[in-house]
């Protein structure tokens, strides 16, 4: 039986701190409590309307009672840490260790719940990129989310994406779009041609996720289009939110630096066309840790930059 729950989570509205915090501390003891109990109808009552139109009461009850099942009651549950806007805890079962991760939005409310296979981690965690890297576009961009605080960054919260970039494409009185903002057309990073910033293997492509009305974003699949890049040992480069069938790299493929990989567009947990991009461990997101990264030689605000790690509000192109 595969315990896999559908994910249902807004990433950027969880608050995540590397210590669980006392939200998801309340949520994830009254989850325990309740499946001990075999009471899933509260545990269903326990999801925010997104979830629950996600997985509804009866698939709730037999996803839960097949767990219960195969492994029993939850004896120990113990906090690791925060992935993807998720608290993830090592959950000790009567007959079976999991993985089990829970989301839980501003209001208390469970917002995503997945359980897995446990894995300890045991790759090797490299603090910034080896590789020299290009920025991943063309002309200039500005930096919306990028940094080491969280005034920066709010991505710093999350285990694979703390070192995440946001970066969008803006005018000279500081707007990303040219007249309404209205549609993905009129803000000036959609359909840019996004490319690898050095060479590598391609080991992930999603390619069908619909782009978004400006405003309005994806809650079913957080990255939308997407393309991961093999790098080096231990380095994966991920973007997201790329343009619906705009990727033009397959799987399995060997790419040279500068090679075209597809359209910037607003798919995903996005709310108007940008580029999200970070370095990270391993392949999974749901697994990595973020790497530091460093482009190797760009212009910052007019002036040249070695071996630099750019931050919110710079703007940015290659040399």
């Amino acid at each position: 039986m595969r315990l896999f729950c559908l994910l249902v989570c807004l990433a950027c509205c969880i608050n995540g701190f590397s210590q669980e915090d006392q939200r998801s501390k309340d949520a994830a003891s009254k989850f325990e409590s309740l499946y001990n109990a075999g009471k899933y109808n509260d545990i269903f009552a326990m999801f925010n309307p997104a979830m629950q139109a996600a997985l509804p009461a009866d698939k709730t009850n037999t996803f839960l009672t097949q767990v219960k099942t195969q492994a029993g009651n939850l004896k120990q549950r113990a906090f690791e840490r925060y992935e993807a806007g998720f608290a993830s805890y090592k959950a000790e079962f009567e007959r079976v260790t999991f993985r089990l991760n829970i989301a839980v939005d501003d209001a208390g409310l469970i917002g995503g719940l997945f359980i897995k296979p446990y894995v300890a981690d045991t790759a090797p965690k490299p603090e910034r990129n080896s590789v020299k890297l290009i920025l991943p576009f063309k002309e200039e961009w500005t930096v919306f989310w990028g940094g080491d605080t969280r005034e920066q960054n709010y991505h710093v919260d999350y285990v694979a994406q703390k070192n995440a970039f946001d970066i969008v494409i803006r005018d000279s009185s500081g707007k990303s779009y040219l007249t309404h903002g209205k549609t993905n057309e009129d803000y000036y990073a959609f359909g840019k041609e996004l490319i690898a910033p050095c060479d590598g293997e391609v080991v992930l492509v999603v390619d069908g996720i619909k782009d978004n009305v400006p405003g309005q974003m994806n809650a079913i699949y957080v990255p939308g289009n997407t393309v991961v890049i093999k790098v080096a040992a231990n380095e994966y480069l991920l973007f997201a939110h790329f343009k619906q069938h705009s990727i033009v790299v397959k799987e399995g493929q060997k790419i040279k630096q500068g090679q075209l990989l597809g359209l910037c567009g607003n798919s995903g947990n996005s709310s108007e066309p940008h580029l999200h991009f970070h370095i990270q461990n391993v392949e999974n997101m749901m697994n990595a840790t973020g790497i530091k990264c460093y482009f190797d030689n760009i212009i910052v605000n007019g002036s040249p930059k070695s071996d630099y790690s750019p931050v919110k509000g710079e703007r940015i192109r290659n040399k």
